[in-house]
């Protein structure tokens, strides 16, 4: 690498850690292409990236970043998992560590907070943007459908028992 192609490295680490919801690095073991191919498309399918960088121009990017404290996880053969949705990179990345022992989960950082591979599997738990903005969704419709069939079934016990008069003094 030449000292512009770092440059651009450097340049393009510290704009991932800067709009980053959260950061995971992990240790690459040996990983066959197909895999790491698998990885990324799966990553990317959940709006988050996974970029393998040299330590010494991640732990340059990193200062002057929320995600500063994390310096010290980038030693050997190491990648990092961003997303701007702060649990999309760690679920992707935990569920692939199960299926293989080709990838080990260091840590991680979300915004000044500093994640051990316990809390990136804890934060891979939880529910993801998209899934707590459709169970909000849905508790503020259903007050509005309950109000609608409650306002609506006076009329509609009021025509029953027009009709049964109505069948009634027919009979």
């Amino acid at each position: 690498m030449d000292r512009s192609q770092k440059a651009d490295s450097v340049a393009y680490l510290t704009d991932v850690f800067n709009k980053s919801g959260v950061v995971v690095v992990t240790r690459n073991l040996g990983m066959t292409v197909a895999q790491s191919t698998v990885l990324r498309t799966k990553m990317r399918e959940a709006g988050a990236t996974y970029k393998v960088a040299k330590n010494s121009l991640a732990k340059i990017a990193l200062q002057d970043t929320d995600y500063a404290a994390i310096g010290d996880l980038f030693t050997g053969p190491t990648a990092i998992a961003a997303s701007s949705d702060p649990v999309a990179a760690a679920k992707v990345i935990v569920d692939f560590a199960k299926t293989t022992d080709k990838i080990e989960i260091l840590g991680g950082g979300m915004g000044t907070m500093v994640l051990n591979a316990d809390g990136i599997k804890a934060l891979a738990t939880m529910p993801s943007l998209d899934e707590l903005r459709a169970k909000l969704i849905g508790l503020i419709q259903a007050p509005a459908t309950k109000i609608a069939q409650v306002v609506t079934a006076p009329a509609a016990k009021l025509a029953r028992v027009f009709a049964a008069y109505a069948e009634k003094d027919a009979a």
